[in-house]
């Protein structure tokens, strides 16, 4: 449903977004894992006709981005996108109309209790339900989600990914940008940006398996950490001991002149993402 190929912005001499290449397929869910500022916002943007691109091409359903039908897609930015001195029920019915669709019932969402609440009122939890649930009104087949998650809960996060899933499992191709890394295990793939640049694309284990962590357990002299950094390692401080990415065991000694201490184990997401983004 969404073929991104090349896609490419700049302000100016920046680069906010790289050559980036990515699709989403009917009832999948592709995540942009980043960084803040690494292009995830504009990359939607994009996507959705707000921004024009430098240089590649945007392809919804099959048709430029100017030819899709605003009805295809859902979108809940950032911001929200919710009128805060409305109630709940007036931003739902809002959203509905404009659509030209019958409003959904909030009792069937689990929002029934805050239906007469003005949206300033409510926590930013429930904010970012009702969002969800005004962007979805209107059964898009594409569901583009920025940040939906940031400063909620784990209680409410859990649920919105719940949400996210019965969408995704009714058919809808759906882009979810988050900086959370262990939300990356919620998505079918992942999209790894740096800098604007995508680093990686693919599932969860082909990204960890990708790479080797070295555990060194006594402590590394400052010579020796620039050393690893020039033979092309990330060094993460493990407390205690340190995390070595992207050497063997073998090579790792060879720099530090010892084998004591000294273990390979599996790679987490989190050391495979910063490996890339450095």
């Amino acid at each position: 449903m969404i073929d991104a190929s090349g896609l490419t912005k700049r302000f100016g001499d920046v680069p906010a977004v790289d050559n980036l290449t990515f699709t989403v397929g009917p009832g999948e869910i592709v995540g942009l894992l980043g960084a803040n500022g690494a292009g995830k916002t504009t990359t939607m943007k994009m996507l959705l006709g707000l921004l024009a691109p430098t240089s590649g091409q945007v392809r919804i359903g099959g048709r430029a981005v100017r030819d899709v039908d605003r009805r295809v897609i859902g979108y809940v930015p950032q911001g929200l996108g919710l009128y805060r001195d409305l109630t709940v029920a007036e931003n739902l019915e809002f959203a509905a109309r404009a659509f030209g669709v019958e409003v959904p019932s909030l009792e069937e969402a689990g929002l029934g209790a805050i239906s007469d609440r003005r949206v300033g009122q409510i926590s930013l939890g429930l904010r970012r339900r009702v969002a969800f649930v005004v962007a979805e009104c209107h059964d898009p087949s594409v569901l583009v989600l920025d940040e939906p998650t940031s400063g909620v809960g784990p209680l409410g996060r859990a649920r919105l990914w719940e949400t996210i899933h019965e969408t995704a499992d009714r058919g809808a191709a759906v882009l979810v940008s988050t900086h959370h890394m262990d939300e990356a295990g919620e998505c079918d793939r992942v999209v790894l940006m740096a800098l604007g640049r995508g680093v990686m694309s693919g599932t969860v284990s082909e990204v960890v398996e990708r790479f080797t962590t070295v555990s060194v357990a006594s402590p590394i002299a400052d010579d020796d950490v620039v050393r690893l950094r020039q033979e092309g390692a990330t060094v993460l401080v493990a407390h205690p001991g340190w995390r070595i990415v992207g050497l063997d065991a073998e090579e790792v000694s060879r720099i530090l002149g010892s084998s004591s201490d000294v273990s390979e184990s599996p790679s987490s997401f989190e050391e495979a993402f910063v490996a890339l983004s450095t």
